[in-house]
């Protein structure tokens, strides 16, 4: 395993860390973040996979609007 979160500042001996796959992940976060406003994605009111597939690629392109 690599570590993707920097370490704490005030440690003693710093960890080493990928800066580039730290960015990836904070947009991932991020847009998960952003997703868990939509409620009826993050309740799960979808029952079939493909509805579910629809509404995040809904949520997705009105986020992708603003």
């Amino acid at each position: 395993m690599a570590a993707v979160i920097p370490s704490n500042p005030s440690r003693a001996q710093a960890i080493p860390y990928d800066a580039e796959l730290y960015k990836e992940r904070h947009l991932v976060e991020f847009f998960i973040n952003k997703i868990k406003h939509f409620h009826r994605i993050a309740t799960g009111y979808e029952k079939t996979a493909t509805a579910y597939m629809a509404m995040l690629c809904l949520a997705g392109t009105i986020i992708w609007l603003r």
